[in-house]
């Protein structure tokens, strides 16, 4: 499994690798060229990743639990939206909006525990 895990490795390139040198010899690597603070970039790059991966994971929930992240969220429309204002729309109580929600997270981190697959 080791040797796998290092094949699929293998092709991983760090922003901080070299890429080249400058006028002067000296060696530039993409955060040069990008001119921003390192932790940045790769903060934005692991940040840009992971929403993507939970926007795959809600797609990936059940309708009623899907909408419940949506408009708890505000992934519909950019609206945060109550308990209470989601039990209305579902016609069903706000405890048990509560308890959906409970369960649609508890689904979205054990999707996020997995190692996502190439074909993801």
């Amino acid at each position: 499994m080791l040797l796998r895990a290092s094949r699929k490795r293998k092709g991983d390139v760090s922003l901080s690798d070299p890429i080249g040198t400058d006028g002067e010899g000296n060696e530039l690597s993409f955060l040069d060229i990008l001119g921003t603070e390192p932790g940045h970039v790769e903060d934005e790059a692991v940040r840009r990743v992971t929403l993507g991966r939970v926007r795959k994971l809600v797609k990936g929930l059940p309708k009623k639990e899907r909408l419940v992240i949506e408009m708890r969220y505000g992934l519909l429309d950019g609206a945060v939206h109550a308990q209470h204002e989601v039990a209305e729309v579902l016609g069903i109580s706000r405890s048990y909006v509560s308890r959906m929600e409970k369960r649609a997270i508890e689904m979205l981190r054990a999707g996020m525990e997995q190692p996502e697959t190439e074909e993801s």
